[in-house]
């Protein structure tokens, strides 16, 4: 049986190696002391918005805090927040067997290609997991929203997909993983408007007044991918192009035409919004920050995102939380653009 091991097991690492447990793949997990005592107190507990519900008890659950932990993996997928890619590269280098896999299911866009610069004598995979998963209690993790796991194509995940697909997380394999990542952060856009707005995912997308915050920022995007030459996938029943002009119509009109973006489990949240509730650094810089990134590349300016990473630093160093309301929100983005 293959071995995997999960670098960075926080909610997004529990929950797809406590599903891959649940279906008897041989899993270990590496992440923080904080949460490895909380399954080896009350095991592994996964849910989903669709009332999918899997257990692990805890002595099934192997989790360290170690990464020598990874020493004996045939694949490891590395789901650290982005701004520990190179330490969690570093400390992988001389523990990896030969032939290991690493596929880095993590936000943002050159997460993969630090690790390849570091783990030259291995393959490393982009990966892109495009659900939510928040934490409700100890040990209990829930995927609040849909989606199926993408990888880029290789031949050697072939002794893995059997694994994934018997936990029900099929691998789709892509020959079109930059275009991918791209089209999930103009998605993961939200993620800031989300935190700032200190609400759940459903009830702000539902208010016309943040959705057209996400608008002006994909918008932004869009306009330098465009002058890039960076073409996009379809993630989304509708084309990447036409999700701007969605968000802008009328709450009746999106809850109409725009239901499936909707499908979100009620108490769902950002990982950002998590991240700041929890006193966190959050990923801003690897998201909207991506954008900024993209047009000093062109010799271009990014207002609005720029404004989304600086509102959001400014948040996460605030005595008191802040909650925008979305038209003090939408407001504060139009004058900075």
């Amino acid at each position: 049986m293959a071995k995997i091991c999960i670098v960075g097991a926080g909610s997004i690492g529990c929950y797809l190696g406590g599903r891959l447990l649940a279906a008897g793949a041989d899993v270990s997990l590496v992440g923080r002391a904080r949460i490895g005592n909380a399954l080896r107190e009350h095991g592994l507990t996964l849910t989903d918005y669709r009332n999918g519900r899997w257990q692990v008890p805890a002595a099934e659950v192997r989790y360290a805090t170690d990464p020598g932990a990874a020493a004996d993996a045939d694949l490891v997928l590395v789901t650290v927040k982005s701004a520990a890619t190179q330490s969690v590269a570093d400390e992988l280098k001389p523990l990896l067997r030969a032939g290991a896999i690493v596929i880095s299911f993590q936000n943002g866009l050159g997460n993969a290609d630090v690790l390849r610069a570091t783990l030259p004598q291995h393959t490393v995979l982009a990966g892109m997991v495009p659900f939510n998963v928040m934490q409700p209690g100890p040990g209990a993790f829930h995927q609040g929203t849909g989606g199926e796991l993408e990888v880029a194509a290789s031949p050697l995940l072939q002794p893995f997909l059997g694994d994934f697909l018997r936990a029900g997380l099929a691998l789709t394999e892509r020959t079109d993983m930059t275009a991918v990542q791209w089209a999930k952060l103009l998605l993961n856009l939200n993620n800031a408007i989300n935190a700032l707005a200190n609400r759940p995912l459903k009830e702000e997308l539902s208010q016309r007044a943040y959705r057209r915050c996400l608008a002006l920022a994909q918008m932004e995007a869009l306009r330098l991918l465009s002058r890039a030459g960076i073409q996009l996938a379809k993630l989304t029943p509708i084309p990447p192009a036409w999700i701007p002009r969605l968000l802008a119509t009328p709450d009746a009109v999106f809850a109409r035409l725009g239901g499936k973006m909707l499908a979100i489990d009620p108490l769902a949240r950002s990982s950002m919004s998590d991240d700041l509730a929890a006193g966190r650094t959050t990923e801003v810089d690897w998201i909207n920050g991506e954008v900024v990134r993209l047009a000093e590349r062109l010799g271009q300016r990014a207002p609005v995102n720029a404004q989304l990473c600086a509102m959001v630093h400014a948040a996460e160093s605030a005595a008191t939380r802040p909650s925008w309301s979305g038209s003090d929100l939408l407001a504060a983005l139009r004058a900075a653009g």
